[in-house]
């Protein structure tokens, strides 16, 4: 069975924008490994095989095995260009060396659960989803593959915000450690605290009850007169 967290790649000395046309052309993806205080390293990826990888959501935000030229390397995917125009068409991969001992930043997705039984839905609300993924920091040990965030209990007209989502041990957010230097009066909510999901009434249903409130103040208008 394949494993999706280990990806082979080669070595690459060619360099230049030709180079990297001519791997593309080619079904290659030119890439870089870079930190942990190393000298950067040009590789070459099979682009058919590295798609199978991103087919797995996990492999976004997993401790990953680089196997070049038979020596494996503890990475992750730091950032991944596509094709403007072609989604499934990988240009370039960075890949970031895992220092055990220093805190990574890194970019996982959200789950959303507890939807179905949110005391908003079963008022009639509509669940937004405003954001799909956060940025934490954590030592690359507690990486998490993914956050939960739970709307069980979310009422109607309510959000909940990123300073309200339970965190894995040693996970933090970024953007919240911006929020630390305001200065917040009791109560006040920091400007990086955003909101990340809420149940909101729908649009057409608040339109008709606004349509309804009008009609009946133009009928005792008309009954006054």
């Amino acid at each position: 069975m394949e494993n999706l967290f280990e990806v082979h790649a080669e070595l690459r000395t060619d360099e230049g924008k030709g180079a990297s046309r001519r791997l593309r052309h080619a079904g290659k993806i030119p890439a870089i490994m870079y930190g942990a205080d190393k000298a950067p390293v040009s590789l070459t990826l099979d682009h058919n095989q590295f798609i199978r990888h991103l087919a797995e959501e996990a492999f976004y935000a997993h401790i990953l095995t680089l196997v070049v030229d038979g020596k494996k390397n503890q990475v992750v995917l730091k950032d991944l260009q596509r094709h403007p125009a072609k989604d499934r068409k990988i240009m370039h991969a960075d890949f970031l060396r895992v220092d055990a001992k220093h805190a990574m930043t890194m970019t996982v997705p959200l789950h959303f659960i507890g939807e179905d039984i949110a005391p908003g839905v079963k008022a009639g609300g509509a669940v937004s989803h405003l954001m799909t993924d956060v940025e934490i920091s954590c030592l690359p040990k507690d990486l998490p593959e993914y956050i939960e965030v739970d709307l069980s209990a979310l009422e109607l007209d309510t959000s909940i915000h990123l300073s309200e989502i339970t965190l894995p041990k040693g996970v933090s957010l970024t953007a919240l450690s911006h929020g630390q230097e305001e200065h917040l009066e009791e109560g006040e909510r920091s400007t990086y605290d955003q909101a990340v999901v809420n149940i909101h009434t729908p649009r057409v249903v608040a339109d008709v009850e606004v349509a309804e409130v009008e009609a009946e103040g133009e009928a005792a208008e008309t009954t006054e007169d």
